[in-house]
């Protein structure tokens, strides 16, 4: 694919779909691993995602975006270099419950989960921790990038949406402009001479059609948004 002036570019792409994915269960930093399908959307977008000539390829340590990371490393002869700071959200005492199981085994949090805006579930981050961490890591790889070369980065839905308001510096309201991205989906951060990074591509997948929608984990109310 043709350079845009010779700027850096930067291609984030969500794992492929787990078994949790489809149960809507709280994955958090659990090392959950792709499905079947997760297998086969990960094969079908590695061949899009490798003409984009990638001179490095980074992924969260978890196993899910791992195994996401292999199949562009076996077409383009990159090793994946991970690094914690791009796993999820640690989403502490619901981690590996759906939100009615979570309601059954802890009424008393999930209640005020769903009422207090300012209500912190023991054990998880909060959107500041992990947008701190993610847009640090984005800026690191992008400081290791020369221009007109790629990184792709293999991570998670929340935390990839979180690191890119954190990459922009752009307030954390903003969050709610963007859909959550579908599994083996990816955004495109290009570098613009004039004007410097900006989102060229966002939930852009290998076969198009209606996007997914994840009913358990975009819950309306303002601590299940704050923290899904």
């Amino acid at each position: 694919m043709a350079q845009l002036a010779a700027g850096r570019r930067i291609v984030l792409w969500r794992h492929g779909r787990t078994a949790w994915n489809v149960e809507n269960r709280a994955q958090g930093q659990s090392d959950v691993p792709m499905d079947e399908f997760g297998h086969e959307q990960a094969a079908l977008a590695a061949p899009i995602l490798a003409k984009f000539e990638p001179v490095a390829l980074w992924s969260s340590d978890l196993r899910r975006a791992v195994d996401t990371a292999r199949y562009v490393a076996e077409l383009t002869g990159l090793t994946a270099q991970t690094d914690v700071r791009l796993r999820e959200y640690a989403v502490g005492l619901r981690q590996g419950y759906t939100f009615e199981e979570f309601k059954v085994a802890h009424p008393e949090v999930h209640h005020r989960f769903f009422s207090d805006p300012d209500y912190h579930v023991p054990g998880a981050e909060e959107m500041p921790e992990v947008r701190a961490r993610m847009a640090a890591a984005l800026w690191d790889i992008a400081g290791a990038l020369q221009p007109g070369e790629t990184a792709i980065v293999v991570g998670h839905g929340a935390a990839l949406q979180a690191g890119l308001l954190g990459f922009f510096d752009a307030p954390s309201a903003l969050r709610e402009m963007f859909a959550g991205m579908d599994n083996c989906a990816w955004a495109i951060l290009h570098e613009h001479p004039a004007r410097g990074w900006q989102l060229t591509g966002y939930n852009l997948d290998s076969v198009g059609g209606p996007r997914q929608i994840a009913s358990g984990e975009n819950a309306d109310s303002p601590a299940a948004r704050r923290a899904r």
